[in-house]
């Protein structure tokens, strides 16, 4: 038997994405909330990056405008809220199992307005498809009565830590009401504003995904913990991403696979584990880890605009 199928508390997180719909509404409709294979497999997905600037710093990030790498916080280009309209209307003629429609950058989606002038204008003109927000939480507790009204059902929440020394070392830095804030005093900030984000949301009925990326001697022995304040605050599912190892963090490994199930197994005895990640783009169309159709959507000529902000 492989070493990390070798004890029940690590079986149990591979068998999460096993058994009955865990999110009967969303099953066959949004990829990263279908717990079945045949659900997973049923629809499409398309991100639109609107996202200009991020209002925090992570020590992991390095954003980017490209048509090669395969990982978030990348896009072929940014998007005007008019120009995403049209790319949906593009997408659908395109993929006619799309199902959701979601925002994920390149830049925090809450950082300017953009995201959610797009999902309003998205929702107005198809109410049928299902809208996403994929967020860091800095600004989503004064945002989230609007994102509901929008008609975002799902969100996603990156929460890295819930100890201020952890998330130090991860975010140094943030925006806050247009100052800089550094250290321990921005990593304070940045979970109280994520889980107040966190509840609110919950409160309203969205379902939450938490995304919390895997450093290794860094939050490696931390994640149960991550977990269990997400969960109690209403958040339904987790997902454990391997750092890639990039920017300020490049000297790291990218946690290997005993590593991730010890992290995943940990996190499951306090909610769902989310195990099919595939770390998409900005900008991804299709159905994750099945089909790819960006270079088909966005191969028409278009140029990658000098307007994008590293926040």
């Amino acid at each position: 038997m492989n070493e990390q199928f070798s004890t029940p508390a690590l079986s149990c997180a591979i068998r999460e994405e096993t058994g009955a719909p865990a999110f009967p509404a969303l099953e066959g409709r949004h990829p990263c909330f279908s717990t079945t294979a045949e659900g997973h497999n049923a629809a499409a997905r398309l991100h639109l990056p609107v996202a200009p600037t991020c209002n925090i710093a992570c020590a992991f990030c390095r954003r980017d405008f490209n048509r090669s790498e395969k990982r978030p916080g990348v896009a072929a280009r940014l998007l005007s809220p008019d120009e995403a309209v049209n790319i949906v209307e593009r997408a659908l003629a395109l993929l006619p199992n799309l199902a959701v429609v979601g925002i994920a950058g390149p830049g925090d989606p809450l950082a300017t307005p953009h995201a959610l002038e797009t999902f309003a204008r998205v929702h107005e003109r198809w109410p049928h498809l299902v809208l996403c927000l994929s967020t860091n939480g800095l600004a989503l507790p004064q945002h989230v009565d609007a994102l509901a009204a929008a008609g975002v059902e799902t969100m996603t929440v990156t929460v890295n830590a819930v100890d201020p020394e952890l998330q130090a070392q991860i975010t140094p830095k943030i925006a806050w009401q247009r100052k800089r804030v550094d250290g321990i005093a921005a990593a304070e900030r940045l979970i109280a504003q994520q889980l107040e984000g966190i509840e609110k949301a919950a409160k309203l009925g969205l379902t939450i995904k938490i995304n919390t990326v895997l450093i290794p001697g860094v939050n490696n022995h931390h994640i149960g913990e991550v977990a269990a304040r997400v969960a109690a605050l209403g958040a339904h599912l987790i997902n454990i991403i391997p750092l890639i190892p990039q920017h300020n963090l490049a000297h790291l490994k990218e946690p290997g696979m005993i590593e991730r199930q010890r992290a995943r197994a940990e996190a499951a005895k306090h909610m769902r584990v989310f195990t099919h990640c595939q770390r998409c783009r900005a900008d991804a169309c299709g159905i994750p880890g099945v089909s790819d159709y960006t270079n088909e959507l966005y191969g028409d000529g278009l140029k990658v605009e000098p307007t994008f902000s590293h926040g």
